[in-house]
Formats: structure tokens, sequence, C-alpha cells
């Protein structure tokens, strides 16, 4: 058996970069990237960290400092950064025969096996061809576990010394030790603000420290989880690789308005658009609904106003994938919370009670023609929606404007950047001189 080898690579301020692939100027420019309705900051160039910015400030907070740096900021363009990320993934499922994508912007890759190929060249390697092909820069991280492979990239990133990939497999022990010292105990994977504190209380503030704590004791204070994070760091490989992402077991889709809301008629297409694209994600991992959460709340960030939250759970007769009978439920349960007079901020649906398409329940009443007609009408909708872009073919009570959500309830996007790659009347047209 090959010495284990897990290498995470991870693309340099995803967001800000895909900004930076297709607006070259940009280039050691300050950049942000806000979150919906440019509310507050989700990613930042390296020129903007060392200005103090933090991660999930407001933008309106920092207008003054933005005029003064000539930091450019730009809306969330959700449908570029997918598209950029699939190809990043792509490229990189070819240098090995497993691959989990972790995240939008991170993959773990197996390397078992390729030590002959000298990992950090091979390393070089992967960031150079991402680099050439793609345009983004990333950094790589390998280790003999995941946790190891994470502090690894953590190191190429942060120390220009490594030229952006840290292999920990061929670090002497005494560097390896070093460098954990000098990492905080809160950038370990899975090592929570709480589980910090109570361990700040046992003297372990570094990853070093917590690599050398007593597992067993760990595992008496803090549980299972942490002792596993103990035995990673000391290159047992707990967390294995999952090829296939497992279905998730609630599906979420909820936004924030551009400005508040006031009318049941305004939020009932809010609604119908988010249970569409709720079931959209469903019917892509073969899965069914039991039952559907409805749930609308004004802004907590607005205290003089009149607050209120509202949520209600309606169950389904029976699960089903069909968006025309989740709409239908979570619209009676709008119907039900719903207060008039106040101002709402946010609207969100929730689909529970998931199961395997598979082992969708039997009963006397069923009707299979029905049922199978519902089947290829929705994943008609599917298939054509896929291929002509989102809503293209929709529900009649999502309405016309932005995602149905009316002019009151449209998303604020006044820094959006063009749909490079999705949109042919976007698409970058490049000029000989």
């Amino acid at each position: 058996m090959p010495e284990p080898a897990i290498a995470l690579i991870d693309c340099n301020n995803f967001y800000v970069s895909c900004e930076r692939l297709f607006q070259p100027w940009l280039e050691g420019r300050p950049v942000v990237v806000l979150s919906n309705n440019d509310g507050c900051v989700v990613a930042r160039s390296q020129e903007v960290r060392a200005l103090g910015v933090k991660m999930g400030a407001p933008w309106f907070q920092l207008k003054d400092l933005a005029r003064q740096h000539g930091i450019i900021a730009f809306s969330s363009n959700y449908t570029l950064y997918a598209d950029i990320s699939n190809r990043v993934m792509s490229v990189l499922a070819d240098f090995s025969p497993q691959q989990e994508i972790y995240s939008i912007d991170e993959c773990f890759l197996d390397l078992s096996g390729f030590k002959h190929l000298q990992y950090s060249d091979y390393g070089q390697h992967i960031r150079a061809t991402i680099k050439q092909w793609i345009g983004l820069p990333v950094c790589v991280g390998i280790g003999a576990s995941k946790t190891l492979a994470k502090l690894a990239n953590h190191v190429a990133k942060k120390r220009a010394e490594y030229a952006g990939v840290c292999d920990f497999t061929s670090l002497p022990m005494a560097v390896r030790e070093r460098l954990l010292a000098q990492i905080e105990v809160g950038a370990v994977w899975g090592v929570g603000a709480r589980t910090v504190a109570r361990l700040a209380t046992l003297g372990i503030v570094s990853a070093l420290d917590l690599q050398r704590a007593p597992p067993k004791a760990i595992r008496a204070q803090f549980g299972v989880m942490l002792e596993r994070t103990v035995a990673e760091l000391n290159g047992e490989a707990c967390l294995t690789l999952e090829m296939i992402a497992p279905p998730r077991q609630q599906i979420m889709v909820s936004r924030s308005f551009g400005a508040a809301v006031y009318a049941l008629e305004a939020l009932q297409p809010a609604v119908t658009a988010y249970v569409t694209r709720a079931a959209e994600k469903l019917r892509r991992q073969s899965s069914l609904a039991g039952s559907v959460q409805i749930f609308i709340r004004t802004s907590p960030f607005k205290p003089d106003a009149a607050q209120y939250q509202g949520s209600l759970t309606v169950p389904l007769v029976a699960p089903t994938d069909d968006t025309r009978q989740l709409v239908c439920a979570a619209q009676a349960g709008l119907q039900r919370i719903y207060r008039p007079g106040f101002a709402y901020q946010k609207v969100g649906v929730v689909l529970l009670e998931l199961i395997p398409e598979a082992q969708r329940p039997r009963t006397l009443f069923d009707d299979p023609a029905a049922q199978a007609r519902a089947s290829v009408l929705m994943r008609t909708l599917d298939s054509i929606n896929t291929k002509m872009g989102s809503h293209c073919v929709r529900l009649l009570g999502e309405g016309s404007v932005g995602e149905g959500r009316g002019e009151s309830g449209r998303m604020r996007r006044e820094r959006v950047s063009q749909r490079y790659t999705t949109h042919l009347d976007e698409i970058a047209i490049v000029r000989a001189q």
C-alpha cells in the first residue's frame, strides 16, 4: 500500500480572481465582491485585506475608505463563478482518479501512489496548468490526511517561500512542527470559535498544541469529532474522500429583498420562484420531499421598525418532487403566517423529510400514469431551462420580473459584471490591434 497523500487545491480569492480573469486591468488594484443586494463584503483581494477590511463588513460603512483607496466593488455574479468553478474542477479531475469537490473553489485529490512524480513538482504542475488553461491562481497543500492538507494549503498561501505549494509529507518533522506552532488552533479544519475558547483554558492555542494533546482526554471533553481531528493532525486519515457528494438532507432557498415588501401579493411570486429553484435541486439529486417549510421576516437591522418573523412547516400528502405540488404547499403556508403592516425583508423555503426517489412509498390511491406524466413534465422543464437558461420556462405564479419578485422585491445588483462564459450576448470580445 502506498503512503497516503491528500492534496487540497484552493483557488486564491476566487470571486475576485473570476472578475479579474476578464478584466485584467483589475490586477494589483483593491477589489471586493459584495453579497446579495450589495450588502456586505464576501470576497477581498489582497490589496483590500492589507487595508484592514474584514470579511462580512457592510459596504455602506466602507464608502469613504473606498473613495480614499480606489476600492472597486462588484455585485456577486454567481452565474460566472459557477461556470468557472466547473471548468477548474474538470481540469483538476485529470490529475487524480479520486477527487472530492469540497466547495466552489476547493477540491481534494488523492495523490497516493504519485510519490515518484515528486509531490511538490506535481503541485507546481497543477498550479501552472490551472493558470494557463483557466487563468486563475491556485495554491496546493499536501498532507497525509485531509486536515493536514488543509493546513499545508494554509502555509502555501501565507508563506511566499513555498511558491504556492506546501508538501507536509516531505518536510522534516522539526520544520513541520515549527509551522504548526505558528498556526492558531482556530485555523484547524473543524475547530470553531467556541471550541477555541475551551481549548485555550487547557493551554491549547496552536495547531501543534492540538496535535500533541492526549486523544482520550480530548474525546472525554470535546467528543469523538475533535478526537478524530487530533488523529488527522498526527497523519492518521480518518476522513475519506467522498467522490460522490451525499444527497442533502434538506434544501433551502432564500433571499433578502432589495427593498422592503409589504403586500402578500408581492411575496407570493418570490415564494413560487424559490420553491421552483429548490425543486430543481431536489430532482437533481433524485430525491422527494415530504414537507415544505416557509418563513418570512422583517429586517433585524432596523430595530426601530415593527418586527415580525413567522415560520410554518406544511406536510405533504405524499413525498413528491413536483414543483406544482410544492408551490401549493408553500403558498398555503405563506397565507397562514403572513401578517399585514410589516416591512418584510426576507422570505425563504426549505424542503424537508427528503427520501431517495427510488424509495417512493406506494399506496392504494396512487395513480402511476399521473405520476409518470408529472415526472416527464418536470424533467422536460429542467432540460429546457438547462439548455436555454434559468427561468426560460416557469410557472405563471413566478411573474415576469427578476426571479419572480416584482419590482419591489428585485435583488439589488448595481455592480454586476457580464456573464462572459454562459450568455452569447455578454461573451467577451477580443480585438486585434
